[in-house]
């Protein structure tokens, strides 16, 4: 955990503003101006010092391993590793330390973007080899891209992700109940009752889970499923059909605006915030509450280490991680 009170980066493009802090290399604010002036589309916390101390991963990256690992620990090249714990007996996002406490480096920034830095250690909440990190932030117009890059110097496991919530009729409209969300993923992977994934990959044909079509979140949600139970709603990982840079989720609010999501990566993780009750205040004033924002997390499998047959998460020594996921956001 970080004490360093947070620098706020701001980036600009026509008709966009993203402010990133340096704590958690969080997205704090993305405001966009179209006919209805400014509006604040992701949640954010009022102070920005909270990021720093007790940021609950709004906006933030996540790692080394992002979601869930079973147990805390995995097996690699025959050698098990135990990372911390932090959800009961398994880890979430990294451990009780992850990237997302951290005070990252600014490496190099303009008026549209932003690379942030981040060394972690060997041994660094359990996992091998010392990693160093970047997450690079970019505006155009319409657009916001995230570009992270990992190399390691002893074989280890990454899964990085980005964990901003979005709202897209304002940060202070209330549930995204109203939201419609289409996914490009024919199957995705069930959990159990601790949200680990049990191991099956699932076809959504005739599940809750097909939103192969725009989909009306509030009706969704209200489908009597047992998955739905363990997650007090969506919590779960869709597996993206095709691969490299392709469509993942596009996301529609009642007010029109639409968010269009790109990633090269297998997974996207897809939560509607069950946890809001009241306790983080927003950057408007506002008590976020259950379904305040939908997080689409872009990443690897949960669990991939535990999983053989999962897309791999295994960073060799001598390679690079290397992963983009694009925000295109337009109105009706």
């Amino acid at each position: 955990m970080s004490t360093t009170v947070p620098t706020s980066v701001h980036l600009a493009a026509d008709g966009l503003l993203l402010e990133v802090l340096t704590s958690g290399a969080a997205v704090r604010r993305l405001v966009v101006t179209d006919e209805d002036g400014d509006t604040d589309i992701v949640l954010g916390h009022a102070d920005p010092m909270t990021y720093a101390v007790k940021g609950g991963y709004l906006g933030a990256t996540i790692g080394r391993f992002g979601n869930r690992l079973s147990r805390a620990r995995f097996t690699l090249d025959g050698a098990e590793h135990a990372v911390t714990a932090n959800e009961g007996g398994n880890a979430l996002h990294g451990g009780i330390d992850g990237f997302d406490r951290r005070d990252w480096t600014i490496e190099e920034q303009g008026g549209s973007y932003v690379r942030l830095a981040l060394h972690s250690p060997d041994g660094d909440q359990g996992f091998p080899g010392a990693l160093d990190v970047t997450v690079t932030y970019r505006v155009e117009p319409g657009l916001v891209r995230l570009d992270y890059t990992a190399a390691t110097d002893a074989d280890t496991v990454v899964n990085l992700t980005n964990h901003t919530y979005f709202n897209l009729d304002g940060e202070d409209s209330g549930p995204i109940d109203g939201h419609e969300l289409r996914l490009s993923a024919d199957a995705f992977t069930p959990t159990d009752s601790e949200l680990l994934p049990t191991g099956e990959v699932r076809d959504v044909s005739g599940t809750a889970f097909d939103l192969r079509r725009p989909t009306l979140l509030g009706r969704a949600l209200a489908r009597d499923d047992e998955q739905l139970a363990f997650g007090k709603g969506l919590d779960h990982n869709f597996v993206v059909d095709g691969t490299g840079l392709r469509h993942v989720a596009t996301l529609r609010g009642t007010s029109g605006r639409t968010l269009e999501i790109e990633s090269d990566q297998p997974g996207v993780q897809v939560y509607t915030g069950a946890h809001f009750d009241g306790t983080v205040v927003g950057k408007s004033g506002t008590a976020y509450r259950s379904r305040a924002g939908i997080a689409l997390e872009t990443q690897g499998f949960p669990d991939a280490p535990n999983h053989p047959h999962f897309p791999s998460a295994l960073l060799r020594v001598g390679e690079v991680y290397a992963s983009t996921t694009t925000w295109r956001l337009a109105r009706d």
